[in-house]
């Protein structure tokens, strides 16, 4: 039994790590580009998955057509926050535009709260089983495609930021966007594609998350759980944090089980990745890859 259930949530650990680490590239992708982390990023995905549960339970339409349709509307959200409401704090000091992330969250919560109330919603049964049975061991269907779907968005991210001009543009803009902008490349525009890309894939979380869980407000706190693993990897490294989510995600797990069979001193699956967050800074607070910086104060 007691192996057994090491494994499990040692599969489980790596399935959600993966949905850590593709969230936690959204964190990375807007820092990058904009030098702002994003403290509404666990409000993207409740309005992602409070679009998709709308579409599917009040409009009638079916998953496959909701969820794409998710995505569009995550892109053109994401780009239109961007336009409206931090392109006018271009050039503004950066804890200003992260004071107004912080209160764009307040007002996502209170806006998702009074549009679908405060209970949680079961998202309406997609696959037709509950759980697929791999080598002996029990896996949601939703984890299953969350896994493939984290996979090749990695993999796309990976192509993006190589190969893509806008992700060469990205990059430029990220090393210095002064530079950038004196070799013709489009700083508004760059800025725009990131927090619409960030948007879309915080969606896929959202969805995914709430066909497991629900959903429900407490959908947000996700994007507070990703912040260690973002802080693991570093906080400019895109292999930092796939790798910080797979990190992160199998140490949920681990402390579950630890907690459940030897310490009993229970809700150690949710603070042992804060207890890591506090280590790291201490002693590595730009993260396992991030770039080292030196600033005098």
């Amino acid at each position: 039994m007691g192996s057994s259930l090491f494994l499990q949530l040692l599969v489980n650990g790596l399935i959600v790590g993966t949905l850590y680490g593709v969230v936690a590239m959204c964190f990375v992708l807007i820092y990058k580009s904009t030098q702002v982390v994003n403290f509404a990023q666990g409000e993207f995905l409740l309005i992602g998955a409070w679009t998709c549960w709308w579409l599917v339970t009040s409009m009638a339409l079916p998953f496959y057509v909701a969820f794409p349709m998710t995505f569009v509307f995550m892109m053109i959200f994401g780009i239109a926050l961007q336009m409206i409401v931090l392109r006018p704090l271009i050039g503004e000091p950066v804890i200003s535009v992260i004071m107004v992330t912080i209160g764009l969250s307040i007002f996502f919560q209170a806006v998702m709260k009074s549009i679908f109330g405060v209970w949680a919603q079961p998202f309406p049964e997609i696959f037709p089983v509950k759980s697929v049975d791999i080598l002996g061991l029990s896996v949601q269907p939703a984890y299953l495609m969350s896994l493939v779907v984290s996979v090749v968005i990695m993999g796309a991210f990976a192509w993006f930021f190589k190969y893509s001009r806008m992700g060469l543009a990205m990059r430029a803009t990220a090393f210095n966007q002064q530079v950038a902008q004196s070799l013709g490349i489009s700083v508004k525009a760059v800025f725009a594609t990131a927090w619409a890309i960030s948007a879309m894939v915080s969606a896929l979380a959202g969805v995914v998350v709430g066909m497991v869980n629900g959903v429900s407000s407490a959908l947000s706190f996700f994007g507070i759980k990703v912040f260690p693993a973002v802080i693991v990897g570093g906080l400019d490294s895109i292999i930092g944090a796939v790798l910080g989510g797979l990190i992160i995600g199998v140490l949920e797990n681990l402390a579950e089980y630890t907690d459940s069979q030897f310490l009993h001193v229970g809700n150690l699956y949710t603070v042992a990745p804060f207890y890591v967050l506090v280590i790291i800074l201490m002693i590595k607070p730009y993260g396992l890859f991030g770039t080292k910086t030196i600033e005098r104060v």
